[in-house]
């Protein structure tokens, strides 16, 4: 996928067949059909230029991919979108979407790009999970009809709590691609030299930086909980299916434990059936 964005490609992209694999497909199946299509059209944009980040490119044809990416969402605001951006276009002016939710994704995206990140301090942490979580958390919060100072709020707290949930999960699978995003403040506290991602994944400590993380993605979690709770019920269903699928991941994510070695964390299916009939139905 990504070797296609870096070319201009004017193919219609199934969106939703784009989000079928994802942790928010589920989500989005609940919404009535304008907003689903308007979340599909936006995670496939999401996926497009993560998949661009990921790709094995070479650094600057992975640089030109984004910021064709960026020529092209300034494109939807000037009425001029390629054809396959023309969905997209249409709920960017339906859901009143804004510019810099795109641009701050691609630049999250960017980080990724640039270089192999390897324990960020803290400050370009939470950067990073504005850019690449928090900003689709925003565009998000618009299509599902929230009030604008909520809808930031949420969009910060369980962006962040999925965003380090992520991390917790795949500390292997990054660190099989040279990253590690644990915070360097947290790894000198337990003495872990941060000379290599592999060698964090595999030092004895890491146990104990990972239990201060997740004590920081719960108590996101929980903030999130609290916006949910003061919001009409109609406009956080998609949110409350996303929170309890991801807080499900990072409370098997803790059962699994960070010691080495540390297997695949799995979805439960029977738990988040359940959780997606609890908020779609009652």
């Amino acid at each position: 996928m990504a070797v296609s964005n870096l070319v201009v490609d004017d193919t219609e992209t199934d969106a939703a067949a784009a989000t079928s694999g994802s942790s928010f497909y589920l989500a989005m199946r609940i919404l009535p059909a304008a907003q689903r299509d308007a979340m599909y059209q936006v995670y496939a944009f999401c996926r497009a230029v993560d998949d661009i980040a990921d790709s094995d490119l070479p650094r600057a044809e992975r640089a030109a991919g984004l910021e064709r990416w960026r020529a092209d969402i300034d494109a939807c605001y000037a009425g001029a979108p390629r054809a396959s951006l023309r969905a997209l276009t249409r709920h960017i002016h339906t859901f009143h979407l804004q510019r810099e939710d795109f641009h701050a994704m691609i630049d999250g995206m960017a980080m990724d790009a640039a270089e192999d990140i390897c324990a960020p301090d803290e400050d370009t942490l939470d950067l990073y999970c504005d850019r690449v979580a928090s900003a689709a958390g925003r565009l998000s919060v618009r299509i599902f009809g929230m009030e604008p100072e909520p809808g930031r709020l949420l969009a910060h707290h369980l962006g962040r709590a999925l965003q380090l949930t992520n991390i917790l999960r795949d500390i292997d699978e990054d660190a099989d691609i040279n990253r590690c995003y644990l915070p360097r403040e947290l790894l000198a506290l337990e003495g872990i030299p941060t000379s290599s991602p592999a060698a964090i994944a595999d030092d004895p400590l890491l146990p104990r930086v990972c239990a201060k993380l997740v004590v920081q993605a719960r108590e996101h979690f929980a903030r999130a909980d609290a916006i949910m709770d003061a919001a009409p019920r109609n406009h956080v269903r998609a949110p409350r299916i996303m929170s309890g699928v991801y807080r499900c991941l990072l409370d098997r994510t803790v059962e699994r434990g960070f010691d080495v070695p540390r297997t695949k964390v799995s979805k439960p299916k029977a738990r988040l059936l359940w959780i997606v009939a609890r908020y779609a139905f009652f």
